[in-house]
Formats: C-alpha cells, sequence, structure tokens
C-alpha cells in the first residue's frame, strides 16, 4: 500500500477526531452472524465518515462546471427521476440517504472493495436511516441503521450483528459509469452538489494507487481468494442463488458476453473510457478502466443477441444500436429499455469473499 494511502487512513482518523468523538453504537451484539472479532476498526468513530442526509443536487449544466465527462459516477434511476453521484463526493461520505422516484434509498460506496451499491431502506414498513460505523468486515464498509443500532455488510447488504441480524436489503440496479456517458441518457437527470454541508477536497482522490490489481486490501484478515488477482475487477452477480463473477480483462477483450446463470439469460456489456476514482491523486486524471451494465437480453419476450459496436451495442436481430444504460437509440427499437439485472462492480477479493461458491467466467 503507497505511503498516501497509509496517510489518508490517519487523516480520515483526524477529521472524525476534529469532529467530536462519537459514542460507541448501542448494537446488540448478542445477535450476531460472524465473529465479532472479524468486524475491526477502520480508523474512524461511528460517524467519523459523515454519511449525507440532506442531498442537494444540481442541473446538468452546473456540474459541468466541476465534473468531467470521464469520471466515474454512480447512475441510478427510480419511476423516472434519474440521479448521478459522482464518486468524488461518494468516497468521502460512503453513504447517501435519498428518496428517489418516491423510494427511500441508501446510496453506497466502499473505496477499500470499489463497491457501489443502492439499496432500498424500508425494512418491514420501516424506513431506515444508515450512518457509517466506522468498522470494516472483511475490508467493507459496515454501516449501521439509527433506528436499531444493527451492524450490515455493505457488500451484501445483510444485517450481520444486531436487533436486524438475518434482514437482507433489497438490491436497486445501479451502474457506476462515465459521467458523460450518463449525461447524454439523461440531460435532464440531477446530479449530486458538492454543497454537502461537510468540507472535503472533491476531486481529490485520497487511495491514490490503490486500485493496482496484485496488491494488497486494507485490513482483510486471511488470504484473498487465489483465482484472480485481490484487486482485479469483476462484474458480480447473483440469478437465483447462483454466483458468478466477470473480470474486467475478459470482458475489455470481448465487449459483450452472454450468458446463463441460475437458469435465466443475462448479457454483459463493457464500454472502455470511464476513469478510475482510485488510480491517481486527481480522479480526473486517473487511468481509464471503463464501464459495466447487466441485462436480461429480450424486448417483449424476443430473444436479443449483442455485439460490440463502435459507439456503444448492437443486437444483431434489428440492428438497432444501445448504450450502456441500456437504451435503444437508434434503430426499429429505439425508445425501447434492456431490463437492468442487479450487479456490483467490485474488487475480486471483496466479491470472492462475500461469495466463497462464486464461480468465474472463463471467456471464450
Amino acid at each position: 500500500m503507497r505511503l498516501r494511502t497509509l496517510l489518508l487512513l490517519a487523516t480520515l482518523v483526524v477529521l472524525a477526531v476534529t469532529a467530536g468523538e462519537a459514542e460507541w453504537l448501542k448494537t446488540d451484539t448478542s445477535k450476531a452472524l460472524v465473529p465479532l472479532d472479524e468486524i475491526v476498526s477502520g480508523g474512524p468513530p461511528p460517524d467519523g465518515i459523515p454519511a449525507i442526509d440532506r442531498p442537494a443536487f444540481v442541473t446538468v449544466a452546473a456540474a459541468d462546471a466541476w465534473l468531467k465527462g470521464k469520471e466515474p459516477v454512480l447512475a441510478l434511476e427510480v419511476s423516472g427521476d434519474a440521479r448521478a453521484y459522482p464518486l468524488q463526493i461518494l468516497m468521502w461520505h460512503e453513504i447517501v440517504n435519498d428518496t428517489v422516484g418516491g423510494k427511500p434509498v441508501a446510496v453506497t460506496y466502499c473505496p477499500l472493495c470499489n463497491s457501489g451499491l443502492v439499496f432500498d431502506r424500508v425494512v418491514d414498513g420501516a424506513t431506515l436511516d444508515f450512518g457509517t460505523s466506522g468498522k470494516l468486515y472483511k475490508s467493507d464498509l459496515v454501516m449501521y441503521d439509527r433506528q436499531t443500532h444493527s451492524l450490515w455488510a455493505q457488500m451484501e447488504g445483510r444485517a450481520i450483528v444486531g436487533e436486524r441480524a438475518g434482514t437482507r436489503l433489497k438490491l436497486i440496479p445501479a451502474n457506476t459509469l462515465a459521467y458523460e456517458d450518463w449525461r447524454a441518457t439523461h440531460p435532464g437527470g440531477r446530479v449530486l452538489s458538492r454543497e454537502t454541508g461537510h468540507a472535503r477536497r472533491y476531486g481529490v482522490n485520497p487511495y491514490e494507487g490503490y486500485d493496482q490489481p496484485t496488491t494488497s486490501p486494507f485490513l482483510f484478515s486471511g488470504k484473498p481468494d487465489p483465482r484472480r488477482p485481490p484487486k482485479e475487477r469483476v462484474v458480480g452477480v447473483v440469478v437465483g442463488r447462483e454466483p458468478r463473477a466477470f473480470p474486467w480483462p475478459v470482458l475489455a477483450r470481448l465487449g459483450v458476453v452472454h450468458d446463463t446463470l441460475g437458469g435465466e439469460r443475462i448479457v454483459v456489456f463493457y464500454l472502455p473510457g470511464a476513469l478510475s476514482a482510485l488510480d491517481g491523486a486527481q480522479i480526473s486524471e486517473s487511468r481509464a478502466v471503463g464501464a459495466t451494465a447487466v441485462f436480461r437480453p429480450a424486448i417483449g419476450g424476443r430473444a436479443l443477441t449483442f455485439e460490440p459496436a463502435t459507439d456503444g451495442f448492437r443486437d444483431r436481430e434489428t440492428g438497432s444500436a444501445w448504450n450502456l444504460l441500456g437504451h435503444a437509440v437508434k434503430g426499429p427499437l429505439a425508445g425501447k429499455r434492456l431490463e437492468p439485472v442487479p450487479h456490483v462492480d467490485a474488487f475480486w477479493f471483496a466479491w470472492a469473499a462475500f461469495n466463497p461458491a462464486t464461480s468465474i467466467y472463463a471467456g471464450r
């Protein structure tokens, strides 16, 4: 791990202390699904990394002044309400408690696992609010809900300790992709504002060099699954309780992958261009790593077969052109949309740690 990353972790502790020492959570530790000694301190106390509870949004025109086209955003659309959450903001807060399209959601990002996930935060009729616990489990963000103080593992959206232990949050499809690709599809969408109420160096990457594929993860106990490099990016998908990882090097070579998982056909898209959030000192100057998406390859019951195209993707049946968000933008199917399949873009070590029985797509 580079010196800058170590300095970052120390800085986060300082930020937490200057914000005031938080009292440890009143979590019912008698209800635990994992060994308590495997949940370790990441440095900051609870809420030392502050979640955003009252998010403000700006127009695309306003965001263009500070957000570069290739920078990564976590894109979410619910009932026609399209929003983009720049990773340059999420990496400093990790959780946004929001309501999108009338649905209460938790927009989350764990820099150590490189995992951006969105969850429905209504559980058993109650709307939960999430904060950062200051703890890590398998190097992953451990969230807590402010209603019961239960602890939740972000990678699986499951409460692992506390009153709600065993409860899983519903995963909502979302994509991490280049801002310019989201903007082209949603010119009227809204972008999470830098006006968060907190002073942070948005745009600066405090985890410089952290995403080198062969390096070790931070505070990860045990040995990472040796089948792939620890921090190689993978697309993780579970269909019908069957998990599979799609390595990004394979996706970058093929562009499109058709597969059957859990008895269902899926298609995985890969598009080059999007920048890493965890490479250069400035995110806007980081290396390009690309972006992915997962869909059910059918429209109105009609199966489609996709292939890469110069400006995105094309189905062989009608010749229609499609973008990374699954929208047909030209051709006979223009205006149609593919059904997204929930997935996570994450480092291999994290996906395998939470899905040890995962298979790996080997390509062709």
